[in-house]
C-alpha cells in the first residue's frame, strides 16, 4: 500500500517505469514470437523430428554428465577456499572467475588450443587429442563453464555458513570432511541446489565454447543450440525454431523449479 502511494506521488518512480515496461515488452515479445509459431505443424515437428530428438538427447545427456563433473570439482574446491586462506588468494579468485566473463568463443578457442593434438595436454597424454570435435568435447566445454558458475555460487554459500556449527562439530570430534558431509551439506543443500540449477541451465545452453571445441556436425556433436545455428545457417528455419522451442521449454521448467524453491525458502524464513 505504501509503495503504491509513493508511486502515485513520485514523478521519478513513474518515469523509471518506462524502461521497465520497454524491457518487459521486448522479453514478452521474444517469447511470444516463438510460442506463436507452435501450430499443429510445428508441434509435430518439435515432437517427432529425428534431428531434434538427437539434439535434445545430446543436450540433456552431455549437460547432466557435465553438471555431475562440475559438482565433483566445484563443491570441494569452494569448500576449501571458503575455509582456508590460500597464498595469492585474490589471483586464484580472478583466474577462476575468468570462464564467466570471457567471451564463449575465446573460451572455446583456448580449450581447443589446450586439448588439440598439438596442445600441451596432448603432448603428455596423446589420447586427449581425440576429445576434440567429439561429444567428449561438448562435455569438457560445458563442465568448464558450469564448474566456474557453480564454484562461485558454492563459495559464497560456504563462506556465509555460520562458523559456530563447524566449531561445535570439531569439538564433538568430527573431522572437517565429516563436518562437510554431516553438517554443512545438509544445511546448505537448498541454496546449493539453486546454484546447481543455474549452472545446468548455462551448460545446456552453451554454444560458443562447444562450437570451437566440439565442432558443429549434424547427428554427432549437435546439441540444441548447435541445431539452431546449423539450421539457421542452412536456411531451415523450421528445425531452428523447433530447437529454440525446446530450449524455451527447458529454461521455463528450470526457472519454475527455482521460483518454487525460493518461495519455500522465503516461507520458512518468515
Amino acid at each position: 500500500m505504501k509503495a503504491f502511494y509513493l508511486l502515485n506521488k513520485s514523478l521519478s518512480l513513474k518515469l523509471a517505469l518506462i524502461p521497465l515496461f520497454i524491457l518487459l515488452l521486448i522479453v514478452v515479445g521474444t517469447v511470444l514470437s516463438l510460442i506463436m509459431k507452435l501450430d499443429a505443424y510445428f508441434f509435430r515437428k518439435v515432437l517427432f523430428d529425428p534431428e531434434l530428438h538427437f539434439a535434445l538427447w545430446m543436450s540433456l545427456g552431455t549437460s547432466i554428465l557435465s553438471l555431475f563433473l562440475a559438482l565433483c570439482i566445484a563443491i570441494p574446491s569452494a569448500w576449501v577456499m571458503s575455509q582456508v586462506q590460500l597464498p595469492f588468494q585474490k589471483i586464484f579468485d580472478t583466474l577462476l572467475d575468468l570462464p564467466m566473463v570471457l567471451p564463449p568463443l575465446v573460451t572455446g578457442l583456448s580449450l581447443l588450443l589446450l586439448f588439440n593434438s598439438q596442445g600441451i595436454l596432448s603432448q603428455l597424454i596423446p589420447s586427449i587429442g581425440k576429445w576434440v570435435f567429439s561429444p567428449v568435447g561438448i562435455i569438457v566445454a560445458q563442465t568448464y563453464i558450469a564448474g566456474a558458475i557453480l564454484l562461485r555460487s558454492a563459495k559464497g554459500i560456504f563462506s556465509a555458513f555460520d562458523g559456530g556449527y563447524r566449531l561445535a562439530a570439531y569439538n564433538l570430534g568430527l573431522s572437517p570432511f565429516q563436518t562437510l558431509l554431516k553438517i554443512e551439506l545438509p544445511m546448505c543443500w537448498k541454496p546449493l541446489l539453486a546454484g546447481t540449477i543455474l549452472a545446468w541451465s548455462r551448460a545446456i545452453g552453451e554454444f560458443g565454447a562447444t562450437l570451437m571445441l566440439a565442432g558443429a556436425t549434424r547427428f554427432k556433436t549437435e546439441t540444441l543450440p548447435m541445431a539452431v545455428y546449423l539450421n539457421i545457417a542452412s536456411g531451415d528455419f523450421e528445425i531452428a525454431i523447433g530447437a529454440s522451442l525446446w530450449l524455451l521449454f527447458i529454461s521455463a521448467c528450470l526457472l519454475f523449479v527455482l521460483r518454487i524453491m525460493n518461495r519455500k525458502h522465503e516461507d520458512v524464513a518468515n
